[in-house]
């Protein structure tokens, strides 16, 4: 790939929210406009095992750059950081963890409920407790960890959900991990993959928010890579038309990887789709 070629081209711009129209039936796609303002980029995240290809378009013209939505209410905005917040987690849960890594699940007994800030208070030394019980039974491998408090802020709600944790920690004894808690139940299991690796402990430990997660900063980030690809304007379109051939064109560009799923999502006011697949890399 040239760098340089790809630095007169314009791809910085948010493309999720432009292509927000997923497609679901072949009459949504029938308008689709194509015209030679545009090629076609390809965005690779690899997370772990996981593997996430984003085919979009990319501009030849600084003009024809679509422009972010205006007038967003705060609610929408909540929402869109809410979803990039439980991307990042699962990818870098997936980056970072392993099978037989420990998610654990804290609670608080009667008579001691605290408040957010004390509950801040207690996960920190919660984590140092588990650093200590590590070195003396010589775990040189450096604890990593991630985490999130959940609670309710709603008071309707507040005596039905109390404060507890989430938290995912690598090499641990898990017996050890739920008697250093001491200040209610806690409850530890092993991590096992399914075909998205850790996706489902990553979304539920993100679903509170991203001002409550905390991580060691020792976790590596996934592994990020674009690439101008040779695929025709019209090419796109037609694929996007066609989801039983979405298996066969990302094992192609893939072939280390077994393919999982694929959407797909036009813009109402620029031309090209956009396409989020999914795959695993083969065992």
């Amino acid at each position: 790939m040239n760098k340089k070629k790809i630095k007169k081209l314009y791809e910085d711009y948010d493309y999720e929210e432009i292509y927000d129209k997923e497609l679901t039936r072949e009459e949504e796609i029938e308008d689709l406009r194509i015209n030679n303002n545009y090629v076609y980029m390809i965005k690779t995240t690899t997370s772990g095992n996981m593997v996430e290809s984003e085919l979009y378009p990319i501009w030849k013209c600084r003009n024809n750059v679509p422009r972010k939505k205006r007038g967003k209410s705060r609610e929408v905005q909540k929402n869109l950081n809410k979803k990039n917040s439980r991307k990042n987690t699962v990818r870098l849960i997936n980056a970072n963890f392993v099978n037989g890594d420990l998610y654990i699940t804290l609670t608080y007994k009667d008579g001691y409920l605290p408040d957010e800030k004390r509950a801040r208070k207690d996960i920190r030394n919660y984590l140092d407790r588990v650093r200590r019980w590590r070195k003396r039974n010589g775990i040189t491998e450096p604890l990593k960890y991630i985490y999130s408090i959940g609670f309710e802020n709603d008071v309707e709600h507040s005596k039905k959900v109390r404060i507890h944790h989430h938290l995912i920690i690598n090499q641990m004894d898990r017996d050890v991990a739920e008697d250093i808690w001491g200040m209610g139940r806690a409850e530890a299991r092993r991590l096992k993959a399914d075909d998205f690796q850790f996706e489902g402990v990553g979304r539920y430990i993100a679903n509170q928010g991203p001002e409550r997660i905390g991580n060691s900063l020792n976790l590596k980030k996934p592994t990020v890579t674009k690439d101008r690809t040779t695929l025709k304007n019209r090419k796109a379109e037609k694929l996007a038309l066609n989801e039983n051939d979405y298996k066969e064109f990302f094992e192609k560009k893939y072939k280390d990887c077994i393919y999982l799923d694929c959407k797909t999502y036009q813009s109402d006011d620029f031309p090209g789709v956009y396409f989020y697949a999914r795959l695993k890399k083969k065992e």
